[in-house]
């Protein structure tokens, strides 16, 4: 028997698993040996196969013993930009390709703890930039639905692992869409939790305001239960809500009556929005009023802004970010550098990537004297009127609903080569709730007529995850039919 095609999901899993029906060993070594037949995903850059086997046994101790945690024989793995302590972190990245961080992430420290198994460390763009997983230092992510699609990005390998079944669930990071854009690529849910909901430490930073450590499952039900885990207070992480906002993972059958949702008009108009996804969005709108919900258009003034707005504030946060690799205090160091000078620029010429070097200089350019006001100023200016336009719609409507991406996934190398700001638009729908702080979540609305998946995605006002989530789920339920 499959055990990983089995479950679909935690609940079910555990349930066999305290009962004795499966061994906790068995079903990590399916896991191992799919990744080892798919190596072709290229989803992976480490498998600790020993130490998560070794952690199948002790957890399998526990769980005969009564004293299991939460997660027990929940597969993880994590995204590359994750720190896990005695492992290396590389952000997929030449820069820090032999980095060992001498801690763990807050929100996996809670996991495991919660005898959750690490089952390796996942591909990604270099230091989280990218929307394709075509800009690791470590090669291509490929989409296990269609190897000749990119996955999406920059949680290409996060999302590629859970849809083939290489791991139950994964860490990934999203700044301006990337767990929920690769999750609507590959066909499951990708959720990104209100800014200052989980701890951002241990993660390695891309734009500090921005990034958040996001999940991607097969579920919105495992989304949960892992939020009620990671969720809460860390003294190591100031960016975090001084509030606890405590999220309760049960599921009891929801209900849509009376919930109140928006579209926004320019989302569903855009010329960018794919016909096919167009028509399955609106057919969805029609079922949640079916189902009791209350669905209206809003208008919004800041589309075409949204993508230029959130490409000049990251790109300043990464130039900063990343002025720190410098071969001297972090990172590579050039082993052709003779002077000083040199070794700053030939290990950042050596250590970093095209994209990479790209939002740098972009970066650069904005923070410099001649370009701050008129640039960096403005952007944060706008980022201001995007997000309390969007609180005011959140006086009238709870959740506010969009298609996760203007198309289905992509050829490889289609976009690598073009124009980069061709890329850049493929955020269009998702870095809304970056930019406002907000929590959303994509999960698989249909099938597309070329046979690749879409995805519908909802938002929520600030640290309303728990009814964002609990919400999702009716819908993924109820109107998706998806079976749990």
């Amino acid at each position: 028997m499959r055990y990983i095609e089995h479950y679909k999901n935690y609940q079910t899993l555990r349930n066999d698993l305290d009962k004795g029906v499966l061994a906790l060993r068995d079903l990590v070594g399916e896991y191992l040996l799919e990744i080892q037949k798919r190596q072709s995903l290229n989803a992976f850059l480490a498998v600790f196969a020993d130490e998560a086997l070794q952690k199948a046994d002790d957890i399998q101790h526990k769980i005969q013993q009564g004293t299991a945690g939460k997660l027990a024989g929940m597969v993880i793995a994590i995204k590359d930009n994750i720190c896990y302590q005695g492992h290396v972190a590389s952000a997929s990245s030449k820069m820090l390709e032999k980095f060992e961080p001498l801690y763990t992430a807050t929100v996996l420290e809670r996991l495991l703890a919660e005898d959750a198994i690490v089952i390796g460390r996942l591909n990604c763009d270099e230091f989280a930039m990218g929307g394709s997983n075509e800009y690791s230092a470590f090669g291509v992510v490929k989409n296990p639905l269609d190897e000749s699609k990119v996955p999406g990005g920059s949680s290409g390998g996060s999302s590629a692992a859970v849809a083939a079944n290489l791991c139950f669930a994964s860490l990934g990071s999203d700044t301006g869409g990337s767990v929920r854009q690769p999750a609507a690529f590959c066909g499951i849910t990708g959720y990104k939790p209100t800014y200052g909901l989980f701890s951002r430490w241990g993660l390695i930073a891309y734009a500090s305001s921005f990034d958040q450590i996001g999940l991607v499952t097969k579920s919105v039900q495992d989304a949960t239960l892992l939020t009620s885990i990671m969720a809460g207070l860390d003294q190591h992480d100031a960016s975090m809500s001084q509030i606890a906002h405590a999220v309760n993972p049960s599921m009891e059958k929801g209900s849509l009556q009376g919930k109140r949702i928006a579209y926004i008009k320019e989302y569903v108009e855009n010329p960018a929005l794919d016909s096919h996804i167009k028509k399955q969005f609106q057919e969805t709108l029609n079922r949640l009023v079916q189902e009791g919900a209350t669905v209206e258009s809003v208008d919004f003034a800041y589309l075409d802004y949204m993508v230029p707005t959130y490409y000049i504030l990251t790109t300043a946060e990464a130039s900063s970010n990343l002025s720190r690799y410098t071969g001297v205090h972090y990172g590579h160091r050039s082993e052709n550098a003779k002077t000083l000078e040199e070794v700053y620029v030939n290990s950042r010429t050596e250590g970093f990537g095209d994209e990479v070097k790209r939002r740098i200089m972009l970066g650069t350019f904005v923070l410099s004297h001649d370009n701050y006001e008129s640039f960096f100023i403005q952007a944060q200016q706008v980022r201001r009127l995007i997000t309390e336009d969007t609180l005011k719609i959140f006086k009238n409507y709870d959740f506010i609903a969009t298609p996760t991406t203007p198309g289905t996934a992509f050829g490889l190398g289609e976009k690598k080569n073009q124009d980069p700001t061709v890329l850049y638009l493929e955020d269009i729908f998702t870095v809304h709730a970056n930019l406002s702080g907000l929590p959303a979540i994509a999960i698989p609305m249909g099938k597309h007529d070329n046979g690749l998946p879409t995805s519908f995605q909802l938002m929520a006002k600030p640290f309303d995850d728990e009814k964002l989530l609990h919400v999702a789920q009716t819908v993924q339920t109820q109107i998706f039919g998806t079976s749990l």
